[in-house]
């Protein structure tokens, strides 16, 4: 009786191998840590994936261990590499267009960003992708704001004069617009160009203010509230090719798990905005709220500058802006 025992654990043991060797192994990168929330969008995902019990396991790597942050795009796009979190800019040189989802006042808040993920503007851009064997399984906006070391940023005429650090090309050259000489570095250079002077005003995102500890440079904080000008699309996204080749169990596992993800990430990111009003308040700085007219006087600022380089340089430029200008 042991030795049947002992034979039928053995050929357990081994058809449990033989069902792991099977599993189908996908790799995800991304360049956060893992507290980040968009490590946890991942995490959603990889986990309910594995909880489906669908022979899928997603490894995750993070803080940039498998590809340097911008040179992700293309390693998806060729198969050697199955999913990433990116924010979609970071492949505008591939694709140009994606330079849209970096746009100052295309988006007002979250709840109109989510609209624009399920709109016509994301069906041309995602056609795009396709070309490029690329698809969205998670859609998600974050959102930013201004933080000036002595005023408060709401409208153009605060920026006029001011040396400042804006987080994209397009709000570089629409803060130009508005009088602004700008300053070019990484964010997490913010807070020494600050302290020494180089810098009176900073633009970038929820998230980045916290940790980067701004609060401690700053006198005024205007974040992304009922409206914000920044905001900056960035997926999840799965080589195409490699997802058409998964079973039909594995893909709905994935469909129901970005489902998940993506509703986790609208409610997280809108969290971020609130909670950097707060660490901001904690630390005494004030806080200034952006209204729809000083929203209205930016992206007419924006036309004049960011959008109409957009357009002149990109070849279907002028539809797509139509596009995305026409989500309410």
């Amino acid at each position: 009786m042991k030795t049947m025992l002992k034979a039928a654990v053995a050929a357990a043991a081994l058809l449990s191998s033989a069902a792991l060797a099977n599993a189908t192994e996908l790799r995800l990168s991304h360049q956060w840590s893992n507290k980040d929330i968009r490590h946890k969008v991942a995490q959603i995902v990889a986990d309910e994936v594995a909880a489906a019990d669908v022979d899928l396991d997603i490894k995750i790597f993070g803080s940039k261990s498998l590809f340097k942050p911008r040179e992700q795009y293309k390693p998806l796009s060729r198969g050697q590499l199955d999913m990433t979190v990116l924010p979609l800019s970071y492949a505008g040189g591939q694709q140009p267009a994606y330079n849209l989802t970096l746009m100052p006042g295309l988006v007002k808040n979250h709840d109109h960003a989510a609209r624009l993920s399920n709109s016509p503007f994301m069906e041309a851009l995602e056609a795009k992708m396709a070309d490029d064997d690329v698809m969205v399984l998670v859609h998600g906006y974050l959102a930013g704001g201004f933080a000036g070391k002595d005023k408060c940023i709401t409208k153009p005429s605060d920026i006029e004069g001011l040396q400042t650090r804006a987080a994209g090309k397009a709000f570089e050259q629409m803060l130009a617009g508005a009088g602004a000489s700008i300053a070019s570095m990484a964010s997490s250079e913010i807070y020494n160009a600050m302290q020494t002077g180089v810098l009176q005003a900073a633009n970038t995102s929820s998230s980045s203010f916290v940790s980067y500890r701004i609060y401690e440079q700053v006198s005024c904080y205007t974040p992304a509230g009922d409206v914000a000008l920044w905001f900056m699309y960035q997926p999840l996204l799965m080589n195409k090719s490699t997802f058409e080749g998964l079973s039909e169990a594995q893909q709905n596992a994935l469909l129901a798990a970005a489902e998940k993800a993506e509703a986790y990430y609208l409610e997280e990111a809108k969290k971020q905005d609130a909670a950097s009003a707060k660490v901001f308040a904690d630390a005494g700085v004030e806080i200034a709220q952006m209204s729809a007219d000083d929203f209205d006087a930016w992206r007419k600022l924006a036309m004049e500058t960011s959008y109409k380089k957009f357009v002149d340089e990109v070849s279907d430029g002028q539809a797509l802006l139509d596009l995305a200008l026409a989500v309410e």
